[in-house]
């Protein structure tokens, strides 16, 4: 009669081991029995954590409520209002793809307007991680040029500065290694030589209307052109107001 007593097996040494009879275990068979509850416990660790975070996601990972599609990126583009002030579509994609190729990190841009040329550079700084600064001494543009680049979705990559870039640009911090310049053509040179301390060695700078303006900015044009610091050329990517602009790379 089972008096509940464990049963053993009693040996010459002295030494017994309970038998795996009723449900018990051997002390070998309870190790293992352990061992196999821990792996499994262990396995099902990535499933049960995929799972929480797929029903409790992470601030990090939560999706933005914000966020603009592609395609609605692309049709806000293409169906903005430019106006005289503002970069042409030909111009401001070459402006994209120079970002994009050079994997620029930090740019400047004087001379927002209403933000044509910001986001298209917006974009390129966005897919290679950069951020864009963009100066208009004009409230009106400042105002119209952060409006559109929130619609853009692009408010976070670019930041739209008010005040004279002959002012703000030596305030500015760290090192930039792109720069297009859009504003008064008679103070082209200035505003590289406020911003050229704070270039990087391969920094590219683009300067806009550099032929039907180029009288206004002779002294900008003859010292990218003759300064062994830069290697320049002249592009003209659109034909829509019949002008071009210079691409000119900063050696050392």
């Amino acid at each position: 009669m089972d008096s509940g007593r464990d049963e053993r097996s009693h040996f010459q040494d002295g030494t017994s081991q309970l038998h795996p009879r009723r449900g018990r275990l051997t002390l070998g068979q309870s190790q293992n029995h352990n061992v196999m509850k821990t792996i499994a416990s262990i396995s099902t660790v990535p499933l049960a954590l995929a799972t929480f975070l797929t029903l409790f996601p992470t601030a990090g990972h939560a999706a933005d409520p914000n966020a603009i599609t592609e395609e609605a990126r692309d049709k806000f583009i293409q169906n903005f209002q430019r106006i005289g002030l503002n970069t042409t579509p030909g111009d401001a994609m070459l402006l994209r793809i120079l970002v994009q190729s050079t994997g620029a990190k930090r740019g400047v841009e004087v001379g927002s307007a209403t933000g044509y040329g910001a986001i298209q550079m917006g974009v390129g700084f966005e897919r290679t991680g950069g951020r864009l600064i963009t100066i208009d001494i004009d409230p009106d543009m400042v105002r119209q040029c952060r409006a559109n680049l929130a619609q853009a979705g692009l408010d976070k990559t670019v930041t739209v500065v008010e005040g004279d870039a002959l002012k703000v640009l030596p305030t500015l911090e760290g090192e930039f290694d792109f720069v297009f310049i859009d504003a008064l053509k008679q103070d082209y040179l200035k505003y590289l030589k406020a911003i050229e301390p704070k270039l990087k060695r391969g920094a590219v700078v683009v300067a806009d209307n550099v032929i039907r303006s180029a009288n206004q900015m002779r002294d900008y044009l003859e010292y990218v052109q003759s300064s062994p610091t830069y290697e320049t050329t002249t592009v003209r990517a659109s034909m829509e107001k019949n002008d071009g602009m210079t691409i000119s790379f900063k050696r050392r």
